[in-house]
């Protein structure tokens, strides 16, 4: 069993290891051939935020990939199974496509255009989105609404934070694994909100391939490519909705995740979300919430958080940064249960009353 586990986590650490070397390396040239962080003839942004020990950093970092590590020895989910040859040529072809749009995303930081998605949706009639939807989040192509950046999406997030982006999704898998243990899964209703191309609900079904489950989202792209990315699983839907106009009935759901969607709401919006959520779940249901960290999580990495609405199109980050969750579900009839950082992710799992 030792030797076992040994090997286990020598195969993790290899495995793991090569990939953030690989999107790091990433990180670093894209950062070396992007432009100016700063608009030509604007003063040099400098956060109010003391700069962060870099070994602290960096021990947040490893800390993350330990949690990891630790959730796959309890069983609460498989070790990610990432180094494969169709994978490798996967990865090539989207670092080349990550590559040939960065300087149209840089273009429109050094211009602060964060909605030229907006203009082109209108030009085509009315909208059926709301205002906040029709953004160029992250200063990406096309916003949430073309074909190509549905399949862009994950090298672009994974590029930014260095490799670390699919550990954090699972510390949020881990949470709702221990909400579900000693129950049988094919009993078990999930929606997984703002589900995107299907990344994270991927790898819920992956851990649990009986359960049946439901993806939300807002983008008819990114919806075709969760559902073919589901496609293995049959009990999978995949409807398209905004999680405030929830085309669900009452108490329709057993558990809920919700994985970075909140930063990206205005107010207004997180709130009625947040009642749409309770309305969802049945009593008792559990809500797994992973987003950003807020300030003052860890005071470390808040230099890293004042960064982020500057150089990417993020208009409501700054208004996350200090939503109190707690208060904000609570008041919909949700208790915290259990938070726990995870690198530059909070997840919080929340329980139903009743």
């Amino acid at each position: 069993m030792s030797l076992r586990r040994d090997l286990g986590r020598a195969r993790y650490a290899a495995a793991q290891g090569a990939r953030v070397a690989w999107y790091m390396s990433q990180y670093l040239l894209a950062r070396r051939v992007s432009g100016p962080f700063n608009r030509p003839g604007e003063p040099k942004f400098k956060p109010q935020a003391e700069e962060g020990d870099s070994t602290r950093i960096r021990a947040a970092f490893l800390d993350l990939f330990a949690k990891d590590r630790a959730n796959i020895e309890a069983g609460l989910y498989p070790a990610p199974d990432d180094i494969r040859v169709r994978r490798a040529l996967s990865a090539l072809r989207n670092s080349a496509r990550f590559f040939r749009d960065l300087p149209h995303v840089d273009a429109r930081r050094l211009h602060r255009d964060g909605v030229e998605v907006r203009d082109a949706v209108r030009a085509e009639g009315e909208s059926r989105y709301p205002a906040y939807y029709l953004q160029n989040f992250h200063y990406q192509s096309g916003g949430w609404l073309t074909e190509e950046s549905a399949k862009l999406y994950d090298t672009q997030v994974e590029i930014l934070f260095g490799g670390a982006a699919d550990a954090m999704r699972r510390i949020a898998l881990g949470s709702l694994a221990r909400s579900i243990r000693g129950h049988d899964q094919r009993g078990v209703k999930l929606l997984d909100v703002a589900c995107g191309n299907g990344h994270f609900l991927r790898q819920v079904m992956g851990a649990f391939p009986r359960m049946r489950a439901t993806g939300l989202d807002l983008s008819p792209a990114y919806c075709a490519e969760a559902r073919e990315r589901l496609s293995p699983w049959p009990q999978v839907e995949i409807a398209q909705g905004a999680i405030e106009q929830a085309p669900f009935e009452d108490m329709s759901f057993d558990a809920i995740s919700c994985v970075y969607l909140f930063h990206e709401l205005p107010p207004r919006v997180r709130r009625e979300a947040a009642r749409e959520i309770a309305r969802l779940l049945r009593s008792g249901g559990t809500l797994v919430f992973a987003d950003s960290i807020q300030t003052g999580d860890a005071s470390d990495l808040d230099r890293m958080l004042e960064y982020f609405p500057v150089g990417f199109h993020e208009p409501y980050f700054n208004s996350y940064l200090s939503e109190d969750f707690e208060a904000l579900f609570g008041g919909a009839g949700l208790d915290v249960q259990q938070t726990e950082l995870a690198f530059l992710t909070k997840v919080m799992r929340f329980r139903k009353r009743g």
